[in-house]
């Protein structure tokens, strides 16, 4: 294991005061106190305790509590014969998941009734869909899919906009017992054949294509180069989103979604498949080698993402969440399979977050009356330039929390949404984990008091801890993030790559996950997250996390948002670089270019005071938010850039190229 920081700096907002303090009356009302209840337990720290002790007691408690039904019922709930890293779960058991997304809340008016799916296009088109009336078009899907002689064995890929018929498409797959395959709407066509042929992918839903910020961005075309490249897909359904006159089609394999999405709505049945069967496998790239393919079963993924939903974030039946996400990023399935396991609502939003104007996010939660909106730090970092008129504008108060991912917070950032989102009173539930966790493996919950940027702790069922270098348990440093015991959403592997998968998190300490992130726990018991472990830079062996760095930077006035780099040095080994937007209306001068070298030098120390700032317009990121600084560091050094298919504007590489 490789060396790891030894100390703090003031920088780290583990230093600051409360900021939230939890409501008594929500802790009385939460699904997780009524847990705790059933089970005699005092406190969510005991709860914690004792699901590490006993991960068997605690997953079969959760299946009880989510009222999840089998067609025949596990004979035990995990089985460590095979090793911790290849756990089995529900042994024995059969359950295909879309009997519990749809099926069981198809029995009583209540629930048949209740919203399952709002969705809403940039052009401000809604549609909502009611279990019933989602459930049957799911079956009309389904019907023709069984007439093609798609089911089990068979592998879907979806390359979709976010709309209702991506969430059809995703449930239908599933209910004929074949394995979804999500991919992000944004990729290319080396991309997309990479994925469809490592999975082995049989068939594709698409689209014509999708109108962003007014302009149409062709997916069919995209799809079709893809197919070249890969020949293995028998089945290609293409549904008329853009309404285009003029889509390619080909004879024979190709077939208009109007094809599928037709008939009354009976249900043909839902297929039987054991609760270990793969339901979805979904790729996370590295930053070298090809992507992993994340395994992932009808009793895990989806376990895990309505767990964290119901017990960290409290999310009720009917209440509506909506989270910036796209399909192809975990938070999309996750989303879905989440908020329909427990009869709540899930909002899709196909459209940029400024377009028409800058409160259209806003706008959006009051029209649909979100109870949890899901972001990433990097949105509001967008936003807070243009004040909070925007936000003040709209009623936001059906909101009853503000959940985050995808990249770490700056205080600046997250007392703005608590103060001006939140009117500080509600929790920003700050939550961290990752594709092949299924979920969170730390979150904010309305329990504990929070400070800003800081995590509750783990959610349960989540034996994590922070460690040294030798495993060693640490507080009030920075260490590594682990977890000690299995659980139910931890990937069942990397497709076709068992060896890489325990490369990857189980090599460094024996039975231990190590997750690659740098995090610490502080003297009040909370948690935070300070960035990846292997984006460590290290200055004449002095080590440093870009988060930290990024923190200062962007506390600086006039500074957007910032990606800070380590480079080669024959001396100290690394020096840190320094690539910064500035904020709307500023000008990239040498004052503001002095003041960030010298607020990093204050913080941090001189030793670590960055060889050079430059501005450039843009950073290059993922679609959901997060800044790629190996790309950053590609372009500085004139390296390769690796796999940036999910890099959402390739421009944003031309900008680090052309910075100052």
């Amino acid at each position: 294991m490789p060396d790891m920081p030894k100390t703090t700096h003031p920088t780290f907002p583990f230093d600051q005061k409360m900021a939230w303090e939890p409501n008594p009356e929500w802790i009385r009302e939460s699904n997780l106190q009524r847990f705790m209840d059933t089970h005699s337990l005092d406190s969510v720290d005991h709860l914690v305790d004792r699901a590490a002790a006993d991960p068997a007691w605690f997953w079969d408690a959760v299946m009880h509590d989510l009222d999840i039904r089998f067609e025949i019922p596990y004979t035990s709930i995990m089985d460590t014969s095979r090793g911790i890293p290849f756990t089995e779960w529900c042994v024995g058991g059969r359950m295909n998941i879309v009997h519990n997304l749809l099926d069981k809340w198809q029995a009583a008016e209540e629930t048949r009734t209740r919203t399952a799916l709002i969705w809403e296009g940039e052009d401000g088109s809604v549609q909502t869909y009611s279990y019933e009336e989602l459930n049957a078009r799911v079956c009309n899907v389904t019907r023709h899919l069984q007439k093609l002689g798609i089911g089990p064995g068979d592998v879907a890929g979806l390359y979709m906009p976010m709309s209702p018929e991506l969430a059809i498409a995703f449930l239908a797959v599933l209910k004929v017992g074949a394995t979804i395959l999500p991919l992000f709407s944004g990729y290319g066509p080396s991309a997309i054949a990479t994925r469809l042929e490592d999975a082995g992918a049989t068939v594709l839903f698409t689209a014509d294509g999708f109108h962003r910020r007014g302009s149409l961005l062709e997916m069919k075309e995209t799809a079709d180069e893809a197919l070249g490249l890969y020949g293995g897909v028998r089945h290609v359904f293409v549904h008329d989103y853009a309404d285009r006159a003029d889509v390619p089609m080909t004879a024979g394999r190709d077939h208009a979604w109007s094809s599928l999405d037709k008939g009354d709505g009976s249900d043909p049945g839902t297929v039987s498949t054991a609760a270990e069967d793969v339901a979805m496998i979904i790729y996370t790239s590295g930053t070298t080698g090809r992507p992993k393919g994340a395994v992932h079963t009808h009793c895990g993924f989806p376990i895990k993402a309505a767990q964290d939903m119901f017990h960290a974030m409290d999310v009720k039946p009917g209440d509506v969440m909506y989270w910036m996400t796209d399909m192809g990023w975990m938070m999309g399935p996750w989303l879905v399979f989440g908020t329909l396991t427990i009869g709540a609502t899930m909002v899709f939003y196909d459209g940029a977050p400024d377009t028409p104007s800058v409160d259209r996010v806003w706008q959006l939660l009051e029209r649909h009356g979100v109870t949890h909106f899901g972001l990433s730090p990097v949105l509001v970092r967008a936003l807070m330039p243009h004040g909070t008129g925007p936000v003040e504008r709209h009623d936001l108060s059906t909101l009853r929390a503000v959940c985050s991912t995808g990249s770490p917070w700056d205080p600046e950032s997250w007392n703005w949404v608590f103060r001006h989102v939140l009117e500080a009173q509600k929790p920003v539930l700050n939550y961290s984990g990752g594709t092949e966790i299924s979920g969170g493996i730390v979150c904010g919950n309305f329990f504990k008091p929070l400070k800003p940027c800081s995590f509750s702790g783990p959610v349960p069922g989540m034996d994590a801890d922070v460690v040294d270098e030798l495993g060693q348990s640490v507080r009030g440093q920075v260490g590594e993030l682990v977890i000690r015991s299995p659980w139910i959403g931890m990937t069942r592997g990397f497709w076709n790559d068992s060896n890489r998968y325990l490369e990857s998190y189980w090599s460094r300490l024996e039975g231990v996950w190590m997750h690659g992130d740098f995090a610490a726990i502080d003297k009040d018991g909370l948690w935070y997250i300070l960035g990846r472990s292997d984006d460590t830079i290290k200055v004449a062996g002095k080590r440093v996390g870009p988060a930290e760095v990024e923190a200062v930077v962007n506390a600086v006035e006039g500074v957007l948002e910032s990606a800070a780099i380590g480079i080669p040095h024959n001396v100290k080994g690394e020096e840190i670089g320094i690539y910064c937007v500035p904020s709307r209306g500023t000008s990239p001068t040498e004052n503001l270019r002095s003041n960030i070298i010298a607020a990093v030098a204050s913080e941090l120390g001189k030793p670590l005071r960055p060889r050079f700032v430059k501005f450039c317009s843009q950073l290059p990121k993922t679609r959901n938010a997060k800044i790629m600084r190996r790309v950053v560091k590609a372009v500085h050094l004139d390296l390769p850039a690796g796999d940036v298919t999910s890099l959402e504007d390739p421009a944003a590489m031309d900008a680090v190229r052309n910075a100052q």
